[in-house]
């Protein structure tokens, strides 16, 4: 290839400074572009943020509010089973006092029937030990029905 001329280059660097005269204006609306860019960006991550919020503290709200429900209902019954516990227990112990004082009762009753039943054998040794005969009254006491304890 020829060398070109001077007259060419200059004329072909003339145009290579017309395309890039532009471009001053080209970058600063580029720039005014991406200043806008960053400016909406920011106000889409504040408002995102803030809806976030909002979420989190209606969530929040929601779950204390839930809680406190379930924690009444939860309270209301274990009062309801803690009355009705009551009751059952009250009445295991009345039938256990009630139990208690039968045998209390049978304890006393075989506990005398035992007690004539000494008394009377007292009684057959001393007079077999000593021929002494009983009196009649000894005799009364000592000789009634035996009873004999149950089992």
């Amino acid at each position: 290839m020829p060398p070109e001329t001077l007259a060419n280059r200059v004329t072909i660097l003339e145009h290579k400074m017309q395309s890039l005269e532009g471009l001053p204006d080209r970058v600063a609306s580029l720039e005014v572009q991406i200043v806008q860019f960053r400016a909406e960006v920011r106000e889409e991550f504040s408002a995102v943020r803030q809806e976030m919020r909002a979420l989190g503290e209606t969530f929040r709200a929601q779950m204390n509010g839930a809680i406190d429900g379930l924690g009444q209902t939860l309270r209301g019954e274990m009062n309801g089973l803690a009355g009705t516990l009551r009751g059952e227990m009250s009445g295991l112990a009345e039938t256990l006092r009630a139990e208690m004082r039968a045998g209390d009762e049978e304890t006393r009753r075989q506990m005398r029937v035992l007690h004539e039943e000494v008394i009377a054998r007292f009684a057959l040794l001393d007079e077999h030990l000593n021929g002494r005969k009983r009196s009649p009254e000894s005799r009364r006491r000592t000789s009634g029905p035996r009873r004999s304890p149950k089992r």
